[in-house]
Parts: C-alpha cells; structure tokens; sequence
C-alpha cells in the first residue's frame, strides 16, 4: 500500500521560512511523478511544484523564485522549501502522486489518489 506522509508545517511570521517533507512508503520516488499542492479556505487547490522520473522539476510561476522542491532518494522523501513567506502562503499543503502512471507531471497535473493527509501553514503578518 503506498502511503505519503508530510510533516514541517506549522506557523511563520511572513519572510519566515518552512520546510516540508513528505516521505513515500510503499513505492519509490524515482519511479514516480510527485508533486506538492495546497488548498486554501475558499480558494482553488493549487499545485506548487512537481519532481518527475526524470529528475526534471517545475515550480509554479506563482511561487518560483520562492520555493523550490528538491528529494532524497535515500529517504525516499520529496521536500518543499519555503522562503519569503507571505501571509496568502497560508493553507493546507500535501504532496501526491501523479494520477496516472506517466501522465503529464506539472504542477498544474490533477493529483493522484495516492497524497498525503496534509499539513497545515500559517503566515502572520
């Protein structure tokens, strides 16, 4: 069973700086399309940054130049680095797997049915 779980979330002040982790159990993050996502209250879920099978990531034109995605193969854990925290950051982020085996890997990609049980951001002004 593949399991994903994420951890580092919590509160920043905004220009603070989060890391998030997600770890994959169950199969191999360089066998599959991995990217992070995050929901906010009343908004549209919006995808952040996708790591494929090839080594290739994108960050969405909304964050980059702020986060970056990165992964440790040896951890099998995808991370999100966040910098420059901004109070509209603030929402429920998670990672999945990509939907289907060698669909289109980009953030803006519907997430899989294999994702995380999320974790919570909060930037104060």
């Amino acid at each position: 069973q593949v399991q994903l779980d994420e951890s580092g979330g919590g509160s920043a002040q905004a220009g603070g700086s989060l890391t998030l982790s997600c770890t994959v159990s169950g199969d191999s993050v360089t066998d599959r399309c991995l990217g992070w996502f995050r929901q906010a209250p009343g908004k549209a879920r919006e995808g952040l940054a996708t790591f494929d099978r090839a080594n290739r990531t994108i960050v969405a034109g909304s964050v980059k130049g702020r986060f970056a995605i990165s992964r440790d193969v040896a951890k099998n854990t995808l991370y999100l680095q966040m910098n420059s925290l901004q109070p509209q950051d603030s929402g429920v982020y998670y990672c999945a797997l990509e939907a289907a085996p060698f669909a289109l890997c980009h953030p803006k990609m519907e997430p899989g049915p294999f994702r995380g049980q999320g974790t919570q951001v909060t930037v104060s002004s």
